[in-house]
């Protein structure tokens, strides 16, 4: 989609939908959407005035106005109330626009950017929240179909119209950064809709070359035998019984000067996820190609921090593994040398991610990072503790947390801090190695990330687990049905914010 900004009223500008954006309880129209009603003879205020459009949040009306307006199609999209507003609403009021767009075959369309409280009135950041919202509820995955239909109802443009030409610059920068955003959890969704017959290890390492073309970015493949030089325990235990080899993924971005020390991001890259020997339930067994979500979403924001050319160093981490069984599979009761030496016993081989990760934030504790950030589809209990609404977060370090948090509230991607004591590593105790790979159904979420703290040292590390909140079982208005990117634009806003100093 091409999305621009323009600058100009919006009563004479020429296309097939014109979207208007309106609160609930909301006496008046604000003053940008104002001169469109007195355009339309008060239509507007009607409408309002019989209660046929309230403003409530993702409500829709479509007026056809016949020669009225340069616009061929009014669409009034709630905003909900004032008073709660966030931009994560604008974010679904465009999803919801877009939706109806299509749904009418609109080729083009344009958006009044509306007025919104001051706790958020930067006109970049709406800007950006609305390019996100317009990818995000356009996204379809059609690659496998054979009945095209759907594809020909395509929204081709859309315009975001500046309040002035004063403001047009910095509306432009935000929906610039907005669609880097989106069509990098868009990329995401893409790779983990891919079926794992397709999506196999060595697909991933295609798509981190392809990711190395763009600037400042330098790419490490490790293959099997360096893996065993290094003493990668976990990533290989995890891989061997696959006929996919593993690799372990370094992509590097230089965009900072050399002396300073890189964000390192770590995301599990199981491509798919039988549970080995310990196999899975059949059921929704499908949905575990979307297991490698992390390490997509890792490619996917290094690529948007050379895009977005942000001054700092950036590495992502990948170690990319299938989880198959096999007559050479990890079994129940194995012990796995670890890259930090650490022994393991693996009690359950389902429980994979946390070993092919514990690789990853050993080696990331030797590329003196500034601060460490995994991402993974770790635990079910993320889905028990949590739903499927918040991602759980761990970690060792309250200003990384909360610069966390603040991403998370920034995106629409909200965390929620859970304990990491060390009580709950009594779980974890082996009588024959170090520690064992699970810690029992109580905790679950917690267990697993306190297994992973103990392969980051002392350096600063948040666990982000996105088991829980990286699959939709049905469509919305930003999302889609199935893998939703959800982290993405997470790890994506948090590094803005430190490339901003904010």
């Amino acid at each position: 989609m091409n999305i621009q900004v323009k600058s100009g009223e919006a009563t004479s500008v020429t296309t097939d939908m014109l979207v208007c954006l309106g609160y609930e309880q909301e006496k008046t129209w604000s003053k940008v959407i104002r001169p469109i009603d007195k355009k339309l003879g008060g239509l507007l205020t009607d409408l309002r005035k019989s209660g046929e459009f309230s403003g409530k949040a993702n409500q829709t009306t479509l007026l056809h106005i016949n020669g009225k307006l340069g616009a061929k199609r009014v669409l009034l999209v709630g905003l909900g109330a004032w008073e709660t507003m966030t931009l994560d609403r604008v974010r679904q009021a465009m999803g919801t626009a877009v939706k109806r767009a299509r749904h009418i075959k609109a080729k083009g369309m344009a958006c009044v950017i509306p007025d919104v409280p001051k706790a958020i009135d930067k006109l970049d950041q709406v800007a950006q929240a609305m390019a996100e919202g317009m990818l995000l509820g356009d996204y379809r995955f059609s690659e496998y179909r054979t009945d095209h239909t759907e594809d020909r109802k395509t929204l081709q443009s859309c315009t975001l119209l500046a309040p002035s030409s004063a403001s047009q610059a910095r509306v432009t920068l935000g929906a610039k950064r907005g669609q880097t955003l989106g069509e990098a959890t868009c990329f995401v969704r893409d790779m983990c809709n891919h079926p794992a017959n397709v999506m196999k290890p060595s697909r991933v390492v295609a798509e981190a070359k392809t990711i190395a073309k763009e600037s400042k970015i330098r790419l490490k493949v490790l293959d099997r035998q360096h893996m065993k030089k290094l003493g990668m325990g976990g990533l290989l235990g995890v891989g061997q019984g696959s006929i996919e080899p593993p690799h372990f993924i370094i992509l590097e971005y230089s965009g900072g000067p050399k002396t300073q020390r890189p964000v390192v991001l770590v995301g599990k890259t199981v491509t798919f996820d039988s549970g080995g020997i310990s196999l899975k339930p059949s059921e929704n067994m499908e949905h575990m190609k979307a297991d490698m979500t992390g390490g997509a979403e890792v490619l996917a924001a290094v690529r948007a921090v050379s895009r977005l050319k942000l001054h700092m160093n950036v590495i992502g981490l990948l170690p990319v593994a299938e989880n198959m069984p096999g007559g050479r599979a990890t079994k129940p009761g194995d012990v796995l040398t670890m890259l930090s030496g650490k022994t393991v016993e693996v009690q359950n081989t389902d429980a994979e991610g946390r070993l092919i990760l514990a690789d990853g934030l050993a080696y990331a504790t030797r590329l003196k990072p500034a601060c460490v950030i995994d991402i993974a589809t770790l635990t079910g209990a993320a889905m028990v503790a949590l739903g499927n609404v918040a991602i759980g977060m761990l970690g060792n370090d309250d200003a990384l947390k909360a610069a966390m948090r603040q991403a998370g509230n920034d995106s629409g991607e909200r965390v929620w801090e859970m304990p990491l004591w060390d009580e709950y590593f009594e779980q974890l105790r082996s009588d024959v190695a170090d520690m064992r790979n699970i810690g029992g159904r109580g905790g679950g979420m917690i267990t697993a990330a306190m297994f992973l703290s103990k392969f980051i040292g002392d350096h600063p590390w948040v666990h982000l687990d996105i088991a829980a909140t990286d699959w939709s079982a049905s469509e919305c208005a930003c999302f889609s049905k199935g893998p939703t990117g959800t982290g993405t634009r997470l790890l994506i806003q948090y590094l803005i914010n430190r490339a901003n100093g904010s």
